[in-house]
C-alpha cells in the first residue's frame, strides 16, 4: 500500500479549506482551526484503530500520542 505523502495531505487540505472560503458567499467564517481538527482527528483516529485491528495501544503509538489521549479522543467522538 502507497503511503499518502505529507504535501498531498497539505494539498487536499488546502483545496478543501480554499473552496469552503470560497463557498461562503461574503458570509465571515469562524473558528476554521477547530473544524479543520475535528475533520481531520476523527476518521484519522479511525483509521489508525481499523490498521492495528482495535489494538488501542499500537493505534495509539501508530499515531505519535498516548493511549489515554486515544481513549479520551475515542469517547470525544464517540468511536467504538
Amino acid at each position: 500500500m502507497n503511503a499518502i505523502k505529507e504535501n498531498e495531505i497539505a494539498s487536499c487540505i488546502r483545496k478543501a479549506i480554499n473552496g469552503y472560503l470560497n463557498d461562503l458567499d461574503g458570509e465571515k467564517p469562524c473558528h476554521i482551526y477547530n473544524m479543520v481538527m475535528h475533520s481531520v482527528e476523527k476518521p484519522l483516529i479511525e483509521i489508525a484503530i481499523q490498521h492495528t485491528k482495535g489494538n488501542q495501544t499500537q493505534a495509539a503509538d501508530l499515531l505519535g500520542i498516548n493511549r489515554n489521549t486515544l481513549r479520551q479522543k475515542m469517547k470525544q467522538y464517540q468511536i467504538k
